[in-house]
Order: C-alpha cells, then sequence, then structure tokens
C-alpha cells in the first residue's frame, strides 16, 4: 500500500492547543488569537506549536445544544465548499477565509489548522452546486443515506463516482490557498475498538489524502473519532498522521483509566510520523462553551493530571491542550512545561508496558540516543502504594530523577504513590 501522507511533516508527536474542550462549537476568532498569543509567549520553546479550531465555524448560530439537529445553517462558497462566518471570524469576509487568521497565527511562528467533517454540506447538495474544475453537481456525488450519526448536517461522498476525488481536490485547494498546516478531520474513524459499529471510511480517507498529496503534502492529517481498531494500523499509517484510540476523552478517572490497555495496545504499532492519538488533555479552564460539564477548572485532581501527563509522554501520544490557555494556572502550566517529560514524548523509543495488574502499573522506555532511561509506575488503586510493591521494579537504578518534583530518588528513599498517582522517573548515564 502507497505511503500517502508525508510522515517527514509529524516526525515527533504533534503538539498544540484545540478550542474544543474549552469552546465547543463557537469558538471566534478574538479567543484564538488570545490563545495563540499566548503559546507564542509561554509555549512555543518548549515544541507547542498548532492552533486548531474545531468544529463549526462555518455555522452561525451552532451551539452545543443544537449542532446534532439534522441540516442545520452553514455558509458555503459557490463551489459547495464550507467558509468561516464572517460575524465569528470578521478577518474572513470579502471571500478571504481563514488565510488572514492563520497568517496572524503563522507570524506568532506557530502553525494553524481546522476542524473538517467527512464528505460534503447537505446544503451544497440540495442547492445542486457545481463542483469546482468540473460541470458535476455536488448532490451527483453526494449520499444523503450516508450521514455522522452525531452532525446530521453533512453527506457522505460516493467516492465511486466521476467528480467525488475532484470535490475533495477542490477542499485542500481552498484550504492550502488558506495556508493551513493541520487537519482534524472528523467522521472518518471508527466509533469502537472493533470498527464494527461504524468502520472506518478508507474510501474518503483515501481520497483526503490523495487531495493533500496532489497539492504539496505539506497539511498534517488527523483522523477523528476513536476508539481505532488496531487491525486498521497499516492502513491509517499510510495516509494519516495521527488517528484517535478512544472515544472523546474527557476529565474523570474511569475515562483514564480506560487509556491503559488502549495505550498499550497501541504502543505496538507506532511508527515515526504516524501516531496512535489518545485524545485531547482536558487540563485547565475547560467547559465554558463545551458540550461536557460546567465551566470549571478540569476536575481531575493534581495526583491524577500527574499520570494523566505520564502516560501521554511515555506513550508517545500527541499532546492537544484542551484548556482556555490564557487562563492557565501555575500549576498546569509547570505540567505542561517540564522538559524531561516533554522530551520523554518526543524523542523517546522502546516505549512499552512491562507490567500491569489491579493496582500497579509499569512502562518503560529509553532516549532516542540510549542517553536515558524512563520508568513510569502508576498506581490506579484507591489505596496508596508502598515500598515494596514498588521495590522490584526500580532495583539497582536508583538513583534516578523524580521528573514531576524534580528530585533525585535515592536507594534510600522511601517510595509511596498516592491513589490515581504516578512515579515518573529519568536515569541520565551521561551523568
Amino acid at each position: 500500500m502507497k505511503q500517502v501522507c508525508n510522515p517527514k511533516l509529524a516526525m515527533t508527536p504533534p503538539m498544540g492547543w484545540n478550542s474544543w474542550d474549552c469552546f465547543g462549537l463557537d469558538v471566534n476568532e478574538a479567543e484564538v488569537k488570545e490563545n495563540a498569543r499566548y503559546m507564542a509567549a509561554h509555549l512555543k520553546e518548549f515544541g507547542w506549536e498548532y492552533i486548531v479550531v474545531d468544529l463549526g465555524w462555518y455555522a452561525p448560530g451552532v451551539t452545543t445544544t443544537n449542532y446534532k439537529k439534522k441540516n442545520i445553517p452553514m455558509i458555503t462558497d459557490e463551489f459547495g465548499r464550507l467558509i468561516p462566518v464572517e460575524e465569528r471570524f470578521p478577518s474572513s469576509a470579502g471571500g478571504k477565509g481563514f488565510k488572514p487568521l492563520a497568517d496572524y497565527v503563522h507570524s506568532l511562528g506557530l502553525k494553524f489548522g481546522i476542524h473538517i467533517m467527512r464528505g460534503m454540506p447537505w446544503i451544497a447538495a440540495e442547492n445542486k452546486q457545481v463542483i469546482k474544475g468540473t460541470d458535476i453537481t455536488c448532490n451527483q456525488v453526494a449520499e444523503e443515506n450516508d450521514q455522522c450519526l452525531w452532525y446530521g448536517s453533512m453527506y457522505g461522498i460516493d467516492c465511486t463516482k466521476e467528480g467525488a476525488q475532484a470535490y475533495y481536490d477542490s477542499l485542500i485547494e481552498l484550504y492550502t490557498s488558506w495556508n493551513v498546516d493541520f487537519i482534524k478531520a472528523d467522521d472518518m474513524g471508527t466509533w469502537d475498538g472493533d470498527g464494527l459499529n461504524s468502520p472506518l471510511r478508507t474510501d474518503e480517507l483515501e481520497a483526503l489524502a490523495a487531495s493533500i498529496e496532489k497539492f504539496g503534502n505539506k497539511i498534517v492529517l488527523s483522523v477523528s473519532p476513536g476508539a481505532a481498531y488496531i487491525g486498521n494500523a497499516y492502513h491509517l499509517s499510510r495516509h494519516a498522521h495521527m488517528w484517535r484510540i478512544s472515544c472523546d476523552f474527557w476529565d474523570n478517572w474511569e475515562a483514564l483509566k480506560r487509556q491503559f490497555p488502549r495505550c498499550a495496545a497501541w504502543s505496538k504499532r507506532k511508527v515515526a510520523g504516524h501516531w496512535p492519538d489518545a485524545d485531547m488533555l482536558p487540563l485547565g479552564k475547560i467547559g465554558i462553551r463545551g458540550e461536557v460539564g460546567e465551566a470549571r477548572n478540569t476536575n481531575f485532581t493534581y495526583d491524577e493530571q500527574i499520570t494523566l501527563m505520564s502516560l501521554w509522554c511515555i506513550f508517545r501520544s500527541p499532546l492537544m491542550f484542551g484548556g482556555d490557555l490564557p487562563q492557565t494556572d501555575a500549576t498546569t502550566l509547570s505540567l505542561i512545561t517540564n522538559k524531561e517529560a516533554l522530551e520523554l514524548n518526543q524523542h523517546s523509543k522502546n516505549n512499552r508496558q512491562v507490567y500491569a495488574d489491579e493496582e500497579l502499573i509499569v512502562w518503560t522506555a529509553d532516549h532516542e540516543n540510549d542517553s536515558k532511561h524512563y520508568i513510569a509506575l502508576f498506581n490506579i488503586g484507591e489505596t496508596s502504594l508502598q515500598q515494596e510493591k514498588i521495590a522490584s521494579f526500580l532495583k539497582d537504578q536508583l538513583p534516578m530523577l523524580d521528573v514531576w518534583n524534580h528530585k533525585l530518588i535515592q536507594k534510600e528513599d522511601e517510595i509511596t504513590i498516592a491513589p490515581h498517582g504516578a512515579l515518573l522517573l529519568v536515569k541520565d548515564s551521561t551523568k
């Protein structure tokens, strides 16, 4: 199978911010710019670079309470392609699209991304808009009976029909003219880990990836939703840079526990440039206009946040922050700018789970140049883990640096791990 997407665009797991967890469907230009400025000032030096506008940028009046209704109003250009709502993104006026906003993000030394849905908007088919560069109309390739189960305003595309590839080509031509660096393509992936209830849409994923290749292969492609079927790993790695391994991940402990077996399974199927994605980090200030819960600081306790960051980093998941960055507190900022943890995420190998029971899960990894060795011990139980449970995994490796507390753990130290907590250690062989 041909390698379609360009792995060089994502040789390390992508790191960025996405608007969904905090602003839902109606983020506006001012909020995007505020988050971009914060990233440039506080996070860029640590590797954070993508600013991604999630679902709904083309739908006036859409919110988390009404977006699942069928055939909601959406704005398209003359060729049936979705364009930004000017009231929310004023710089898009006059047919400029997202280019002015992308240019602003680029001026800060960052990269710009958008969320898209599989297929085409219902209104493009309803109005029989012409597919750019053809005499074929959108209704001739649209499949009205193939709609997303949770966003009923898009029609699937019959990729066996003439004009189907041309429609996807026209999308990427437009997004390339906007200088888009990253696309999160939704309703492409499976809804469950077996891939039975909603199979991977290989036809439209292949069409989208081919269009990206045609226009220079300069866009990182992320596939949603999840959980991806592990049997599709090879196909996904040929056509995408990252893909979701779970359904939407929010800030509750049981959801975090469920990520452990998924990460363990997918750790065996990673290749550089293509990353299984454990989903966004619901940290900091979320739910401002989000779909789940009220406006809040994350429901995760500090110990659970340590566990979350440790697992995402040692698994090498993409890191997409979900909170409103300007409202980030000092504790959260310290977690997402921890140099040792981010180095583990970006520059490690041999990442694997080596032990798991009902209380303790252990992962290990090595730095890509073999200069460092990492151990992560996770307490998924409800009582503290004591020295006798942990000691055998450390053996003669101490002293090691406690990554989150910035202190050396010596052989004589008494080690405990709080319930729902983690201990992430690194040993530097060069020192």
